[in-house]
């Protein structure tokens, strides 16, 4: 006796995944399961944060207290290199907080992003589903470990002169736009950990370099046009102008330049979509890889 053929929705459903070294699915197809899929996401990142205990009431407080003794350091650290008194100390500690918080939303994107995959191999084995959820996942949990970050922002900023403006709540545009550069970025390395298992031990050092050569200990302000080492650190540095573009709002309440926003923009639109299709076009080969 033969077996009924299934019933043509399930005929619909079933996906046929060839072995191959690399390529692109249907992305229509894929970007859909994608968004089907993102509770998935959404769990797989709980699952890190309850794992890091950053859900209980101390794991909070250690989200906010460990960024600002961080803040606290590297304040010191600019008070001695500038070997002057500062006028408003509180004023210069709100704004380090100001650029330190967000770069460590983005370099904790990547960081944690880069052992994705390599961390979660039990799952590619066993689940069929979009592997870019899981450095999204990072994204989503180190977009969370910063919300507690800016309550203490403004308290400290609360403490200066600094000009309160409704032009600071356009910093949210510069928000978004690093979260889908720090994604793209995310799945970049998270695609180069599967291939090069160092590239994890090297991340530390280059996103510490990183830090120095962004507005976060320094403010755009000290840029100088004219000199070619300033130009190249302001069109080959996307954290220039994403950072930037944040200080600037948030710390002065100033609309940065056009140029700084359409920069951001582009370096985000190019991060998310080479790291997406390097990402997409090599995950099924990633089972082979672990």
């Amino acid at each position: 006796m033969s077996a009924n053929p299934p019933p043509a929705h399930a005929r619909d459903e079933l996906h046929v995944y060839e072995a191959h070294r690399a390529g692109l699915p249907p992305l229509r197809q894929y970007f859909t399961e994608l968004l089907q899929r993102w509770p998935f996401a959404r769990e797989f990142s709980r699952s890190s944060i309850r794992a890091a205990n950053t859900d209980t009431v101390l794991g909070r407080i250690w989200l906010v207290l460990n960024p600002l003794l961080l803040a606290c350091v590297y304040y010191v650290l600019v008070l001695v290199l500038s070997n002057a008194v500062m006028p408003d100390p509180m004023r210069r500690l709100a704004d380090i907080c100001c650029g330190l918080f967000i770069y460590y939303m983005v370099s904790g994107s990547i960081s944690t992003g880069a052992g994705a995959v390599t961390s979660g191999g039990a799952l590619i084995g066993r689940m069929a589903f979009p592997r870019l959820l899981m450095p999204l996942a990072a994204v989503r949990t180190a977009l969370y470990r910063f919300y507690p970050t800016l309550p203490v922002y403004f308290l400290l900023r609360a403490f200066t002169n600094s000009p309160w403006s409704w032009t600071m709540l356009l910093a949210v545009f510069f928000l978004v736009v690093m979260v889908v550069f720090a994604a793209g970025l995310a799945a970049l390395v998270a695609t180069a950990q599967v291939y090069f298992r160092d590239t994890s031990s090297f991340l530390p050092y280059i996103l510490r370099i990183w830090l120095y050569l962004s507005p976060v200990l320094w403010g755009i302000e000290n840029a100088k046009p004219d000199d070619w080492k300033w130009q190249l650190l302001t069109y080959g540095n996307p954290l220039f102008s994403l950072i930037g573009g944040w200080n600037e709002l948030l710390q002065n309440g100033v609309v940065p330049p056009l140029s700084m926003w359409l920069t951001g923009m582009a370096w985000a639109v190019v991060a998310a979509v080479l790291g997406g299709l390097v990402f997409i076009s090599r995950e099924r080969d990633f089972a082979v890889r672990i």
